[in-house]
């Protein structure tokens, strides 16, 4: 059997055997040792003998590698383990506890990056290299941050309801990544929210679902072939992903239509606007300025503060949208930058190019870094 299948058999079921063995009581580190073990053991005799339910197959072996593994811990041999009765795959193993284990991993102790890197390899099935080559980390230190999650969170109580905030700020993390090494980060937290949607009627994880995948859908044209970073107002539309923005706009209507808004419900909005116009000066303005409004109402994100700042310059003028600007604090990431795109549209070429070249000095990437130095040579340039 071709193994691409049997691999992604594998990773689809990893999650959900894992919180099998989680609901049984088993403590998550030793839980997850049972279930690598397992794998290893389904990949070595899948192919010459598939089994008919091997959901029900990985459960029983890892079991008994978790059953071996408490015994060994007290001197007892693998002998008495047949002694021990499984428990067999019924009804209780139909459910998928996918999400049970997602909250674990999303736990609110543990922090930002602890749970982004725990949810990726127990929830998204990435082995630790995989993970630490997506965030630029030596695989030992990714290793250690891991075990210290798990260790964490082994007292964590079986079916205590979780913080739905925290799970998905954390798969928004995981999205803002994007794409680094062999691992695509930003599909992974795509498939693991759609996951969540599935399990879920609240309407902010379809609005982050939505937000995802209407950002999702300028991928292709974010970027020159040279690797140079294309703003919004300069992308190729036409290389915009149609079925993704046509899939967010769909998921987004359903969410508002529950009439329980929120920030991420009010961010997809936005984006379906962009996403809507055949340019940026075809785009709703207005409306966008409205959707920033109902945001900034919901959060007092400076960050929020900032792109409506944006929209109050292509609604009211630029100088409207510097004095926005003006409320935004200071060390906000890209308010330089802001700044400089507003006086050039007001027509203060020198002053932009100034800030252009502050912005570059400030920025965190060298894509942002070499856009903005770009834009610092182009007014200099001209007269």
């Amino acid at each position: 059997m071709d193994p691409g299948p049997i691999d992604g058999a594998l990773r689809d079921l990893s999650p959900q055997v894992l919180g099998i063995l989680v609901r049984r009581g088993a403590d998550f580190a030793a839980a997850e040792d049972a279930v690598q073990e397992a794998l290893v053991e389904a990949v070595r005799r899948w192919p010459a003998e598939l089994p008919t339910e091997p959901k029900g197959w990985l459960v029983t072996v890892a079991w008994r590698r978790f059953l071996d593994a408490r015994r060994s811990d007290v001197a007892r041999q693998r002998r008495e383990l047949a002694q021990v009765d499984e428990p067999p795959p019924g009804p209780t193993e139909d459910r998928d506890d996918t999400l049970l284990l997602l909250f674990m991993c999303c736990h609110p102790t543990l922090t930002p990056a602890s749970a982004v890197a725990l949810t990726l390899r127990a929830v998204g099935g990435l082995t630790t290299r995989q993970i630490a080559e997506a965030y630029l980390v030596p695989e030992a230190t990714m290793a250690q941050r891991i075990s210290r999650a798990k260790r964490s969170i082994s007292g964590v109580e079986v079916g205590t309801p979780g913080d739905l905030s925290t799970v998905l700020k954390v798969l928004y993390l995981i999205f803002n990544e994007g794409y680094t090494g062999e691992v695509d980060l930003a599909a992974e937290a795509i498939r693991l929210t759609r996951q969540l949607a599935g399990s879920s009627e609240e309407p902010e994880v379809a609005g982050l679902l939505a937000l995802m995948l209407l950002h999702h859908a300028r991928r292709a044209a974010r970027f020159a072939a040279d690797g140079t970073l294309v703003p919004l107002a300069e992308q190729d539309r036409s290389r915009w992903d149609e079925h993704a923005i046509a899939e967010g706009v769909v998921v987004l209507q359903a969410a508002l239509a529950r009439d329980r808004l929120g920030e991420y419900q009010a961010q997809a909005a936005i984006a379906a606007l962009h996403a809507d116009a055949r340019s940026t000066a075809e785009t709703d303005w207005p409306q966008v300025l409205e959707w920033y409004d109902e945001l900034a109402r919901l959060t007092d994100s400076p960050v929020v503060a900032l792109n409506r700042a944006v929209a109050v310059g292509e609604v009211d003028g630029p100088l409207a949208g510097l004095r926005a600007v003006e409320q935004v604090p200071s060390d906000v990431p890209r308010r330089t930058a802001v700044r400089a795109y507003l006086h050039e549209r007001a027509g203060d070429r020198s002053t932009a190019h100034d800030l252009y070249v502050t912005a570059a000095d400030q920025a965190t990437s060298a894509a942002e870094r070499d856009h903005l130095t770009r834009q610092a040579a182009r007014l200099h340039d001209r007269p």
